[in-house]
């Protein structure tokens, strides 16, 4: 099972990296300005997704979200195969990726997070005349991944959720459990809730879920840092889904793309007619509803993480690529630009839904392709 799944991974990703290919090099111009109101799917493309005056040879260093690492993987296989630019994305987590933007390593950053105001004015004395700008490019639900013996289909909801993370249930035959799954044959196992030891967005928005939901049971300030005592650890979000698949009666929160190979994703409770189950479609009807409250060229959003709408799935995520809207570097803009704009295309959006993702909403991304026309 495994190796059918990695087999039908490696088999997308090299389908999309060709018809990536294919739309950036169908083009010649250095026009970021595409609409993707465009009503021919290749002239969008066209016009959106190209190389610019990208250098073949180039190297460029980016870091920060692990929640955004396989659709960088396949944007970059993408890209680099068309323009000759090679793109190394650690993914070394959220916090890593917004310090080391800040110190000025890296052409661009990914953060599942928003810049915090001292995270703004830090970017200033790397952005010359500018300042680091939150670019929404990538949605998804934070899956809890589980891994118990027995139950293929798991209603957990966020008061309980609380306490599994807080460590104040234990069991997964605990009453509060058995109440959402009156069905399943729930054992008598400890459970092993996993969370991340870096610094996360994916923590971070966890996190903001409970306390929008059940603050009474989340006593928590929140943030990209772990504060909640007992549980194990694991960096990035690579390593927890492993940790999940490798121990018995485990739980741990990931991106959907991580789900799989023994490990199942948990559905939420609502208060909507049915439980919600994490998914592209359910996660864009979360991500369709938040509010651009960035100011300038900044797009940050707010998420509704208190959503009852049917079919919504309510802790989503949108990773936001990090660059100076003036002052980047010289060397770099050219190529950074060029691959911002690729992936903000029609055809770099569609790359999502095909792993796991949700592509951003079309009144959210317009935006954002505005912006990156004009980034300097």
């Amino acid at each position: 099972m495994k190796l059918q799944r990695m087999n039908r991974r490696a088999l997308t990703l090299g389908a999309l990296a060709v018809s990536g290919a294919l739309a950036l090099t169908a083009c010649g111009s250095d026009d970021n300005g595409g609409s993707s109101s465009s009503s021919s799917s290749s002239s969008a493309n066209a016009s959106s997704a190209n190389c610019g005056t990208a250098k073949k040879g180039q190297q460029l260093l980016a870091d920060g979200s692990s929640a955004q690492k396989n659709a960088i993987d396949a944007w970059v296989k993408a890209f680099s195969q068309a323009c000759g630019v090679q793109i190394n994305y650690k993914g070394g987590g959220s916090g890593a990726g917004v310090t080391s933007f800040n110190q000025g390593q890296l052409a661009f950053a990914g953060s599942d997070s928003a810049l915090k105001p001292e995270e703004v004015t830090a970017s200033k004395q790397v952005c010359t005349g500018g300042q680091g700008i939150d670019l929404p490019m990538v949605g998804g639900p934070i899956a809890l991944g589980y891994n118990v013996p027995g139950v293929d289909n798991l209603v957990l909801d966020a008061p309980t959720l609380a306490k599994i993370f807080d460590s104040k249930i234990t069991k997964w035959n605990d009453a509060a459990i058995k109440k959402l799954n009156p069905s399943a044959t729930l054992p008598d196992l400890k459970i092993q809730a996993f969370h991340r030891s870096d610094e996360s967005g994916t923590t971070d928005n966890f996190t903001k879920y409970l306390i929008a939901t059940t603050a009474a049971n989340w006593k928590y300030s929140g943030g990209k840092a772990w504060q909640a005592k007992g549980g194990q650890s694991a960096a990035g979000s690579a390593g927890v889904a492993a940790g999940v698949k490798q121990t018995s009666g485990a739980i741990g929160y990931f991106e959907l793309s991580y789900v799989g190979d023994g490990v199942k994703a948990v559905s939420i409770d609502t208060g909507a007619a049915a439980p919600v189950a994490p998914s592209t479609d359910s996660a864009t009807k979360d991500i369709a509803d938040a509010k651009v409250i960035g100011t300038g060229s900044d797009l940050s959003l707010k998420l509704n993480y208190n959503t009852k709408a049917e079919g919504a799935y309510p802790i989503t995520l949108v990773t936001y690529e990090i660059v100076c809207d003036k002052g980047n570097k010289a060397e770099t803009l050219p190529a950074t630009k060029a691959f911002l704009t690729y992936i903000a295309s029609e055809e770099g959006q569609k790359v999502l839904s095909t792993i796991d993702y949700a592509p951003i909403p079309d009144a959210i991304i317009t935006k954002v392709r505005s912006t990156i026309a004009s980034i300097s």
